[in-house]
């Protein structure tokens, strides 16, 4: 898994549309294209390795950086929704047991478990599947264990034998 933090830079085109390169998705990086139209809601379309966003031509009027960070971060939030729900489900199917509730919020980690509620950050979603689940999984054993004591980690690793690699992954994200 290749993780490397990236200056990402914002171009402006001739043809009323913005481009950032990358996106990270899923552990894969796409150009985002933003394209202004005359519609009334937001499209978003995925050709090859471009996502391609079309606004109404009201957004013009915000600063390039602007209208892409705030398009990308709905778009992280739309993906993430699914994503984690099915990680969820997955882990909870795995291990027989579930949270009271999870949230998927901007945090300043990739998750957290507190009071019985696992919260999700929505960024979660530039890294793999992989790694989805493996966060999810890592919160769900917090549910058992609020520490990092010897049970958290027999537990963890008995779903994820490999949780180690996950886990220095996550060290070098902070």
């Amino acid at each position: 898994m290749n993780i490397v933090k990236r200056r990402i830079n914002v171009k402006s085109t001739v043809n009323s549309s913005i481009e950032r390169h990358p996106v990270p998705v899923l552990g894969i990086d796409y150009r985002v294209k933003i394209i202004y139209k005359n519609i009334k809601i937001t499209e978003l379309d995925v050709e090859g390795k471009t996502i391609k966003i079309s606004l109404p031509n009201k957004y013009k009027k915000m600063s390039n950086a602007a209208i892409l960070d705030l398009a990308i971060e709905k778009m992280y939030e739309q993906i993430a929704n699914v994503e984690i729900e099915r990680a969820m489900e997955k882990t909870r199917i795995m291990l027989g047991f579930a949270p009271e509730e999870y949230e998927v919020k901007k945090i300043p980690t990739l998750g957290k478990c507190e009071d019985n509620k696992i919260i999700i950050n929505p960024e979660i979603v530039k890294y793999g599947r992989k790694m989805i689940d493996y966060v999810v999984l890592h919160q769900y054993c917090h549910l058992k264990f609020k520490t990092h004591a010897k049970g958290f980690y027999k537990l963890i690793s008995k779903y994820e034998p490999n949780y180690e690699k996950f886990e220095e992954i996550l060290k070098e994200l902070v």
